[in-house]
């Protein structure tokens, strides 16, 4: 059994999330104790959501899943990198194929690249 250590940040671990083949970071959540289970068990990415309070189905609503392909732990057994197929093509929220899209270039934020969903037609909100 793998053991990770959840109590440093109340019950959460960061999640570092690349993509298998490139290597871009897609995004950076948090798993507790059970998504980790849910993620190993199942083979897609789960995470707990801060803000809902309860687990995340990466995907589960926009389509856009997270097939995990390889998982590396830190060497304190507090944070996970996560190497994902990325179905759909974004695993951003706002559309974008990453979180990062944002560049910060003389002193102001540059947006990279173009949003692969609309989100309120996604999520309708």
């Amino acid at each position: 059994m793998i053991t990770l250590d959840f109590k440093k940040m109340g019950g959460l671990i960061p999640a570092i999330v690349q993509d298998y083949e490139t290597g871009e970071v897609l995004m950076l959540a948090f798993m507790n104790q059970d998504a980790w289970e849910a993620t190993l068990a199942t083979g897609n990415a789960t995470y707990y959501s801060r803000t809902r309070q309860s687990l995340w189905i990466k995907g589960k609503t926009s389509g856009n899943m997270q097939i995990v392909k390889e998982i590396r732990v830190d060497c304190d057994d507090d944070t996970v990198l996560l190497k994902v197929e990325q179905v759909g093509g974004a695993a951003c929220h706002m559309g974008y194929r990453s979180c990062f899209f944002k560049k910060v270039e003389d002193g102001a934020i540059r947006i990279m690249g173009e949003p692969v969903f609309n989100p309120e037609e996604v999520y309708k909100k």
